[in-house]
């Protein structure tokens, strides 16, 4: 990945473009990275470039993406259109995979950067793209370490595939961004870039045999004006039985010691999305009680509110690792449509 001078651009599309794309959900940083990026590659690289991000709500969970153009100093840049084909791509939590087309519109040479805990052969497979550059980094579990966001490591990963752009650069621009509000957390932000940019690794994959370019694909709803049932009702809002929050945690969630329950349900009140699945069973004397049996990590964004609430540390913190912890320790509501 090294041997390029630092401002010059190793290859550009038909208008003169170097072009990355970051796909993120809100609440990981994205918007702001790729603020951070474009500014730091105009102000303290030379480059001629822009940066925009797009998002509907701006709350948790919710998709995001920036988009970041880079080009020669003398190019002019007279298109402000989302990226469709990114020389990078910058995904930052590998559940985006169950509702989202990360990858569409890549290049056969395009780098992938993960933030992931899998290999970049299980990510080869899950994204299922035939060739190209995998880089994996852990930018949660530095995050949780250096107690900041995972932004920044992307951002030290990034730099690692972005070598025309100067690190020492981008450490400037985040002291510029954190100083003058969150002073405390300037250090702890370098330190988080650096790890991101010294910890990522990467694997390069070469096409058994050639392949058409892949186009671009927008995401469409399922429900349109031809589709939606009568009187427009849209069966599967955000807040219903079927929605999927996983997206939407950040590392950790809380993990159920049954042996030190003792149903007081102060977790349930708490809890924003209904995750705590519960049974009626006779108490010791008989009488019909409601006994808390497990959590229903589907609803579950890691807010950790229940962990706080109990009283009795009968919910503790556990990393969300990716080998399926909540898919293994999930007890699924009871109710019908709740199940699948």
């Amino acid at each position: 990945m090294g041997g390029l001078c630092l401002g010059k651009l190793p290859k550009v599309n038909e208008l003169g473009f170097y072009e990355i794309r970051l796909e993120s959900i809100g609440g990981l940083g994205a918007n702001l990275a790729g603020k951070m990026l474009s500014e730091d590659g105009v102000v303290g690289n030379g480059l001629n470039g822009v940066g925009f991000s797009s998002y509907g709500s701006e709350k948790k969970g919710s998709p995001v993406k920036a988009h970041i153009r880079f080009c020669d100093p003398k190019t002019n840049i007279r298109d402000n259109t989302p990226i469709e084909r990114p020389h990078v791509i910058g995904i930052f939590h590998d559940a985006l995979f169950k509702t989202i087309n990360c990858t569409s519109g890549i290049y056969p040479d395009s780098t992938v950067l993960v933030n992931s805990l899998k290999s970049p052969d299980e990510l080869m497979k899950l994204m299922n793209i035939p060739s190209g550059s995998i880089a994996v980094v852990d930018a949660t579990g530095i995050a949780l370490e250096e107690q900041t966001k995972a932004n920044t490591a992307m951002l030290g990963a990034l730099y690692r595939i972005l070598d025309f752009l100067d690190p020492e650069s981008m450490k400037n621009t985040i002291r510029r961004t954190f100083q003058n509000k969150y002073p405390h957390l300037v250090e702890p932000n370098i330190r988080t870039f650096e790890r991101g940019f010294s910890e990522v690794v990467f694997q390069t994959y070469e096409a058994k045999e050639e392949t058409a370019l892949q186009s671009f694909s927008r995401h469409e709803p399922f429900l349109g004006y031809e589709t939606q049932p009568l009187g427009g009702m849209v069966t599967n809002p955000g807040n219903s039985i079927l929605k999927d929050l996983s997206i939407s945690r950040v590392g950790m969630l809380p993990h159920f010691h049954d042996d030190k329950c003792i149903n007081c349900a102060a977790c349930d009140t708490v809890c924003p999305d209904f995750c705590f699945v519960w049974e009626e069973k006779p108490d010791k004397k008989g009488r019909p009680q409601m006994f808390l049996k497990g959590i229903d990590y589907q609803y579950c964004k890691g807010c950790l509110k229940c962990v706080h609430a109990c009283p009795v540390d009968a919910l503790t913190r556990e990393r969300e690792y990716n080998d399926g912890y909540a898919e293994k320790n999930r007890v699924p509501h009871l109710f019908d449509l709740a199940t699948k």
